[in-house]
């Protein structure tokens, strides 16, 4: 993604592999432009990654967690986070003293699809590509999974049978706010990352995603995170490497250790840079999903809805930027959900009055929430007619579109801008917050 630029008159609105430039004139309106605190790339995240290995968080190091001889599963993300496997998984090989033909790695895709060889390659680099072997999880399949314990719904919980027969497990992921686990990364890797369907559709019920805990930045009275680590917990990963990145994607903190200990001192470092207080609600709200590789489709775009939602006054109207390439997407429930009906609350009814939770039914419900309280415009590369169908309101040009905003709003209106969408998670503070 080429890096984008602020400016008093104008931000680029990251958007796919580049950006929308939006001019802001100041006599049309009040513009407040909210972004990260980012902190500079680590100068050397190598030697970070070496020095964090050998004096882990609440952990033994590396070299004494996994002995010669031992079956290593590496456990990353699917094609739709952008981890650094590039360059931790080169880095992590040499400190295990591992060639890459001995050790597995096992995408953590959750309920998404398949990653192609192509999208394989794009996340690792051709020649490392070519000599892992890489295992794409399907939560579909039973012959993968095995028992690990029970939900809180009392259903049978499952993960990936290369994870809890490998010798030692190797978790890594990144970690930033996340709109209803509080973070990403940690014990995520495991549940949902590697979990059978059922484990999946307990662990986002319609329950836990109505929490109010489930949201942004929490993690102790999270119900959400509570669960998930409540799971892991029976069988946990032996090591966990997660990473804060800024919005360019560039490493600037790396945790090692136990995989909650150092998740949670990775939390500290992500709210700091992340999570942003303003003054006041807004009554428009321009917003991105942070361009690819969150922005593939609209299953995803729900990230940069509810980051802008926390900062809109009710009834205002949410603009968002996101490309989705590659459309809702076209598998799964959620097309489906999405277009149930004709207003949001028919989505939460139809889903309410399902007979049996059904997979992707939670970004469909949270969807819901935000769009019965905003009018929301998307700028993306689906067609009108689809964006209609999903009850949000198209918006061809990103520019023309606020420019109209504005002027139904009249006068030298309020408007917030978050050029990198949920790499920001904006909160009000004083007498709005509320």
């Amino acid at each position: 993604m080429s890096s984008p630029t602020l400016t008093p008159d104008h931000a680029d609105i990251h958007y796919g592999q580049s950006h929308l430039r939006l001019q802001m004139d100041s006599q049309a309106a009040e513009w407040t432009v909210i972004s990260p605190q980012s902190a500079a790339p680590l100068a050397d995240a190598r030697r970070w990654l070496r020095r964090t290995c050998e004096s882990p968080i609440g952990s033994r190091p590396l070299r004494e967690v996994v002995r010669p001889g031992d079956r290593v599963l590496i456990i990353t993300s699917d094609g739709t986070r952008p981890v650094p496997n590039r360059r931790l998984l080169p880095w992590l090989l040499r400190e295990l003293g591992r060639q890459p033909e001995e050790v597995t790695v096992l995408l953590g895709n959750g309920s998404h699809r398949a990653n192609t060889p192509e999208e394989i390659a794009a996340m690792f680099g051709a020649d490392l590509a070519a000599r892992l072997q890489v295992v794409n999880h399907d939560a579909f399949d039973p012959r993968q999974q095995e028992e690990i314990g029970r939900t809180t719904e009392g259903h049978r919980a499952a993960v990936n049978r290369l994870y809890t027969q490998a010798d030692k497990r190797i978790a890594l992921g990144f970690i930033e706010p996340h709109f209803f686990a509080g973070f990403s990364g940690g014990a995520k890797a495991i549940v949902p990352g590697i979990a059978s369907i059922e484990t999946i559709i307990d662990v986002h019920s319609f329950a836990l995603m109505a929490h109010p805990m489930s949201t942004f930045g929490t993690v102790e009275d999270n119900p959400v995170r509570q669960e998930v680590e409540r799971l892991v917990q029976s069988c946990p990963p032996d090591f966990l490497v997660n990473v804060t990145l800024n919005p360019a994607k560039a490493i600037t903190g790396i945790y090692c250790g136990d995989y909650v200990q150092a998740h949670r001192a990775g939390c500290e470092q992500a709210r700091r840079e992340a999570m942003q207080p303003v003054a006041r609600r807004f009554p428009l709200t321009i917003t991105s999903n942070s361009g690819f590789p969150l922005d593939q489709n609209l299953y995803q775009t729900i990230k940069g809805i509810a980051a802008a939602a926390r900062i809109t006054a009710p009834g205002g109207t949410i603009v968002i930027a996101s490309e989705c390439a590659d459309g809702l997407p076209d598998h799964g429930n959620f097309g489906p959900l999405m277009q149930a009906g004709s207003s949001a609350a028919d989505i939460l009814k139809h889903i309410e009055s399902l007979p049996a939770p059904v997979l992707d039914q939670w970004e469909a419900q949270l969807f819901a929430y935000p769009m019965m309280r905003y009018e929301i415009q998307l700028v993306s590369s689906m067609t009108p007619a689809l964006v209609r169908a999903c009850k949000l309101t198209p918006a061809a040009d990103l520019q023309a579109t606020v420019d109209a905003c504005i002027a139904k709003l009249g006068g030298r209106p309020a408007v917030a801008v978050l050029p990198a969408g949920p790499l920001t998670i904006p909160y009000v503070v004083g007498n709005h917050a509320q």
